[in-house]
Order: structure tokens, then sequence, then C-alpha cells
């Protein structure tokens, strides 16, 4: 996923964990937020993001949002964003809207 930061910050890191339905983020070894997912067969539903306050303001929310769509792209996932982090996300960026189906996309207000 995406390269670690500068020295003198914990890294950085984002991981699937199917086990519980979500892709984390984690800065050193601390569980810094989640996207909460449904997967179902070629589509994921993202219904939930959070991020520890602790965290906030760090640009981690964006990071694992990338990373997730980055990694629902290899996997060739439709993906149907209820949740609002996620649907915001994709409004800023673009170049992962094509992950929606285009006759989703109203649905979304995308």
């Amino acid at each position: 996923m995406s390269p670690e930061p500068a020295a003198g910050t914990a890294p950085v890191s984002v991981h699937d964990n199917p086990s519980e339905s979500r892709y984390e983020v984690h800065s050193g070894d601390t569980l810094a937020g989640f996207t909460q997912y449904k997967l179902s067969p070629g589509r994921i539903a993202f219904i939930h993001t959070e991020t520890d306050p602790a965290f906030a303001g760090k640009g981690l929310a964006h990071r694992l949002v990338t990373d997730a769509l980055d990694d629902v792209r290899s996997r060739d996932l439709a993906v149907l964003p209820f949740c609002p982090y996620v649907k915001k996300y994709l409004t800023k960026n673009p170049e992962y809207l094509d992950l929606v189906p285009a006759e989703q996309r109203e649905r979304f207000g995308l």
C-alpha cells in the first residue's frame, strides 16, 4: 500500500481485516481507525468509517480510504459508498469514481 512517512513519525499502515469486515489504519502499533464494509460477490459496500479522535487532523482517514480503494480496485470489486466519508472522498477524488457502477452513481449523488 502507500509508502511510510518520514523518519521521526510513527509508521502508518493500512490492512484489510476480513475477520472484522474492515480495513484498518494503524499508527505504529496503535489502531487509529477503520472503514467497515459488507462484502458480496463482485461488490463491497462501505458502511462506516471512523478514526480515533487522538489521530484527528493527521490525514489517516484519507490514507485509509485511499489504500482501501486501491486494494478494492486490484480485486476488481465494485464499490457502494453508503458511508458518508467514503462518498465524500469519491466526490473529491474522481479518479476513483469508476469503482462505483455507473447505474449506481445517481443513487449515491455521484
